[in-house]
């Protein structure tokens, strides 16, 4: 079979698609053309893509043939799932791998924001640091602060404990649904977000991009935040509304925000950078060799079980499974 994959991965991946099957990885080090994306998908019969690249139906249209689509991420908002599981391709992705890599990352970006770490880092650079003062760059302990988490799975529970069990800080959270296990290992209570933006000193989100969760925070909640509040956004852009955070940050309607990925990604909304109360980080939360090497096996391994006909763990669109295609059972 032919593999096209869109963009280089880690080679662990790729090497272990070629023990199996032909494959071909785009050339240049960056996010694929649209004209070569057809290209590929029209020589492959599978697809390995990357959350930057967009599947809709005109890419999954462009080869009939298509066998499976596995998506280097654990998000696939960059794929149009419901028109693929209409033409019986499974979809999958690569979760779990990376819960520690964003979690850590997630911390990171909150002890640097809180203490201004970034800020204190370029003043220092630039030789402006003269002596020991006692006003110099005051961040914000995080003991014994209050940390409010959208969204309890697995990223949002890594957080939780290393907040817990590291710094000692107390956790809030919101989801859909109470998650009693989270509760309970980390003594956290469950609330609306409403009344987590109310009193959180810290706010962090780890939920997916549906239509329910574009612009979760946007003017209105940021109004309701402490002055003195911190919001950190590893999940993805679109959850926060970024013309009303630059506003937020840019008034002083809340002290700071850390965030790893952005609305319009990789544009940044006018105004954001030039501030001095954000931390700004190129979609690097899961950037860690050991991770990305890990996703990168995983996103292999979905292809060669597909193909294979066997069901990959990892299949996002499980309802492709059994029935037909082309006249022919599939599975």
């Amino acid at each position: 079979m032919k593999i096209f994959v869109t963009r280089k991965i880690p080679e662990s991946g790729i090497q272990l698609l070629r023990k199996y099957h032909t494959v071909k990885v785009y050339s240049k080090d960056t996010v694929i053309p649209r004209k070569d994306l057809l290209q590929g998908v029209r020589w492959a019969d599978a697809l390995l893509c990357l959350l930057t690249d967009k599947i809709d139906k005109t890419i999954i249209n462009a080869n009939p043939k298509l066998k499976v689509i596995s998506n280097y991420a654990v998000g696939y908002d960059n794929i149009d799932v419901k028109y693929a599981t209409t033409k019986k391709i499974p979809v999958t992705n690569t979760p779990g791998v990376l819960t520690d890599a964003v979690a850590e990352h997630t911390i990171a970006l909150l002890m640097s924001v809180a203490r201004r770490i970034p800020e204190s880092d370029t003043f220092t650079k630039k030789k402006k640091y003269k002596g020991w003062e006692p006003m110099l760059f005051l961040g914000t302990q995080l003991k014994g602060k209050t940390l409010g988490i959208i969204g309890s799975g697995r990223i949002g529970a890594g957080v939780a404990e290393r907040a817990v069990r590291g710094m000692g800080m107390n956790v809030m959270y919101s989801d859909i649904k109470r998650n009693i296990p989270f509760e309970k290992k980390y003594k956290a209570k469950y609330a609306p977000i409403t009344r987590i933006l109310k009193n959180a000193d810290f706010v962090s989100l780890h939920v997916p991009l549906l239509p329910s969760t574009r612009h979760l925070i946007g003017k209105k909640e940021f109004n309701m935040m402490k002055k003195t509040a911190y919001l950190i956004n590893t999940s993805r852009g679109p959850v926060i509304d970024e013309k009303a955070l630059v506003s937020a940050l840019r008034t002083k309607r809340i002290a700071g925000a850390a965030l790893d990925v952005f609305e319009f990604e990789p544009k940044l909304v006018k105004g954001l950078e030039k501030l001095d109360n954000v931390i700004l980080t190129p979609h690097t939360a899961s950037a860690t060799i050991e991770t990305r090497s890990a996703m990168s096996d995983i996103a292999a391994q979905n292809i060669i079980t597909i193909l294979q006909k066997k069901k990959a763990k990892f299949t996002v669109n499980t309802e492709v499974y059994g029935g037909y295609k082309n006249g022919k059972e599939i599975f």
